[in-house]
């Protein structure tokens, strides 16, 4: 198991107080100390082929508060289990496996203080920006051939959007934004910056979360003009750019904001059979209205693990061809008629 915890503090970086270094070991100097020496040497043993994933939890968490803290709960190498919301990111992933395995790669987990209302926990997102940047080009001094992955949910996603632009061309491969809590222009501006032209955004949306898009919206653009990510960064139902993540960045799902941007809408039918057909079956979707399906639908982690670990099976050029559907409309979930095919009604119902 190769797995970091770190923290991020008003003053910069810290490994996660308690927790532990790297392969989930504690010892000296393992806690309350600066991340990057403990990074080296974890880089040290892993295979060249092997990635770095830094995962960025979204609203609600603190590593100061022990009942929200993402270390003690997602980040934790056995979290939660059954129904509840804090699984393991890590294990789901490919990292945090039990038994003496070959690692996968490092993952590490940055937490940062994400409580408080939507407006604090958005100005803190962006303050936190800067450090994940830091974090990134600590990784690249220490193994500058290494390749760097980044996966968040919610505000993670805009932390994540917000550093992109801080670094240089080659710095990252791949990004997966799991129900981004940030606006399309940001997604833009992530996407033209040097190190957005040169890695692949995945943009997992769901139409379960098109009312926490609308809430977002209502509160950080009031006046409107600016959409989350669930609208998608292109044309056709993406309705153009400044709006949010949900909607996608495309034209539908298959015809991204360019080549190198790609919107998943996974409770589409077509997502489903697309992936089933790559051998990535998922769980029908059970609920009209959730936050937090995007890691909680049974088979979910599954194509997160073959983005990050098996490249050429989702090898983005062959998704896109798979998934050649028009993305539904926002509220399509909630009110069932909105969306052209003919199909049963979902029951309504809250995860």
């Amino acid at each position: 198991m190769t797995l970091i915890p770190i923290t991020a503090t008003p003053s910069g970086l810290t490994l996660a107080c308690g927790m532990t270094g790297a392969r989930g070991m504690t010892g000296p100097g393992a806690q309350d100390s600066a991340p990057e020496p403990v990074i080296a040497r974890a880089l040290q043993d892993l295979p060249a082929h092997a990635p770095v994933l830094v995962m960025i939890h979204g609203k609600g968490y603190s590593p100061a508060d022990p009942a929200h803290d993402p270390h003690a709960l997602i980040f934790a190498p056995r979290a939660g289990h059954g129904r509840s919301r804090f699984v393991s990111w890590p294990r789901r992933l490919g990292f945090a496996l039990p038994g003496p395995r070959q690692p996968l790669g490092l993952c590490i987990a940055l937490g940062w203080d994400a409580s408080g209302s939507i407006w604090t926990a958005t100005r803190s997102a962006d303050d936190t920006a800067l450090k994940l940047a830091r974090l990134i080009q600590a990784i690249r001094r220490a193994d500058p051939g290494r390749r760097i992955d980044l996966i968040g949910h919610s505000l993670g996603a805009r932390v994540i959007l917000g550093a992109v632009p801080m670094l240089a061309a080659g710095s990252l491969g791949r990004i997966l934004l799991l129900a981004g809590a940030d606006f399309l222009h940001r997604a833009a501006a992530a996407q033209a910056s040097y190190a957005g032209q040169t890695c692949e955004f995945f943009n997992i949306t769901t139409r379960e979360n098109d009312l926490y898009d609308f809430l977002f919206e209502r509160a950080l653009a009031p006046l409107g003009g600016q959409r989350a990510l669930g609208h998608g960064l292109g044309n056709g139902l993406g309705h153009g750019l400044g709006h949010g993540l949900g909607h996608g960045l495309g034209k539908g799902q298959a015809t991204a904001g360019g080549d190198n941007w790609l919107d998943i809408q996974l409770d589409h039918p077509g997502t489903a059979q697309a992936l089933r057909g790559l051998g990535l079956p998922l769980a029908p979707p059970r609920a009209r209205i959730c936050h937090w399906s995007v890691y909680l639908r049974p088979g979910v982690f599954r194509v997160y693990r073959a983005l990050i670990h098996d490249r050429q099976r989702t090898e983005m050029a062959r998704l896109r061809r798979a998934l050649d559907a028009p993305a539904h409309p926002r509220w399509s979930r909630i009110a069932p008629a909105l969306v052209r095919q003919a199909g049963p009604a979902t029951p309504p119902s809250l995860c």
